[in-house]
C-alpha cells in the first residue's frame, strides 16, 4: 500500500484552496478579529493568558491564531505543508506571534524539543492517526508537570453510519484501515476535489486507556448531543450554532470532550 502519510498529505494539500474559500472557515471574518474557537473548546480551555500551547493537526492554523489572539505563545503542526504555509500567512496578516510546523504527529519528537502548559487537539484529528498509543505517548511527552490536554472530537458513533446516515457502515472498533476516495469536502461538498484517503475508527476505550497507559488523568469527560459544525451531509440547526443528523435528533453522542492532566 501506498504510504498513508502520503495519501493523506495530498488529501489534505487539496483542501486548502477550497476550505480558505468556503464559508464553513470564514476567512474574513477571521482576519477581522472572529474566533474560531467553539463554546465546548472555550470553557475546557479556559484563561490561557501566558499560557505555552502545542495545537496538534492545525490545518491553517486558524485555532492556533485565535490562542494567540487570548494571549497564549502557540505552536502548531500538520502533516499538510500547503497548509502551514496558509498559516504562517494568516498569522502575518492577523499580526500574531503563532509558529507552526510542518509535522506528522508521531515525528514531532524528532522535529521539536519543548514542554507546553496546554496540547490541545479538536474535531476531526485522531480518524488519521492508526495508532492511538503512539499518539498519547506524543502527548505526554510534550506535556509540563502539571499540564493538561485539552481534546475534542467528533464522537466514534457517528463514525459507523454511511455519508447519508442510513446505516451502520464501519467497525465501530478499529479494524482495519479504511480506505475511500471522496468528492467534495466537509468544507464544501460541491467543491471540485476527488480525494483518495486513509482512515480509522477509534473506540473511546482507546482513546482513554491509552491517556491513562501514559500517567494521563482524566479530569473530565462529556458527550454532546449537537454538534458546533454543519460539517455532514444532512444537518439540522436547532440552536444557534448547534447541529444534529436529523434523523438522530438528540438520541445519539455527535461529539465528545477529554480534559488530561499530567
Amino acid at each position: 500500500m501506498q504510504d498513508y502519510l502520503e495519501i493523506n498529505r495530498n488529501s489534505w494539500n487539496a483542501k486548502v484552496e477550497p476550505h480558505l474559500k468556503s464559508d464553513f472557515y470564514f476567512v474574513e471574518e477571521f482576519l477581522h478579529g472572529r474566533t474560531s474557537l467553539n463554546s465546548i473548546e472555550l470553557e475546557l480551555l479556559g484563561d490561557v493568558k501566558g499560557n505555552e500551547i502545542l495545537h496538534l493537526q492545525c490545518h491553517f492554523g486558524q485555532d492556533s491564531i485565535s490562542l494567540s489572539r487570548m494571549g497564549a505563545k502557540v505552536t502548531g503542526i500538520d502533516l499538510s505543508d500547503k497548509a502551514i504555509e496558509t498559516a504562517k500567512n494568516l498569522a502575518q496578516k492577523c499580526g500574531t506571534d503563532t509558529e507552526f510546523i510542518v509535522s506528522d504527529v508521531y515525528d514531532l519528537p524528532n522535529v521539536l524539543d519543548q514542554k507546553f502548559d496546554i496540547v490541545y487537539s479538536s474535531y476531526g484529528t485522531i480518524g488519521w492517526l492508526p495508532d492511538l498509543e503512539k499518539w498519547a505517548k506524543v502527548i505526554s511527552r510534550f506535556l509540563k508537570p502539571g499540564g493538561k490536554f485539552v481534546f475534542v472530537e467528533f464522537h466514534p458513533v457517528i463514525w459507523m453510519f454511511d455519508d447519508d446516515f442510513t446505516f451502520v457502515k464501519y467497525n465501530y472498533f478499529n479494524e482495519k484501515p479504511i480506505m475511500e476516495t471522496y468528492e467534495g469536502t466537509y468544507a464544501d461538498q460541491s467543491a471540485n476535489i476527488v480525494q483518495d484517503y486513509v482512515m480509522w475508527n477509534h473506540p473511546l476505550s482507546d482513546v482513554l486507556n491509552n491517556l491513562i497507559k501514559e500517567n494521563l488523568k482524566i479530569e473530565y469527560f462529556e458527550e454532546y448531543d449537537w454538534s458546533p459544525y454543519a460539517c455532514f451531509r444532512h444537518n439540522e440547526e436547532f440552536e444557534k450554532g448547534k447541529y444534529r443528523i436529523p434523523q438522530f435528533g438528540n438520541k445519539v453522542p455527535h461529539v465528545f470532550s477529554v480534559v488530561a492532566g499530567k
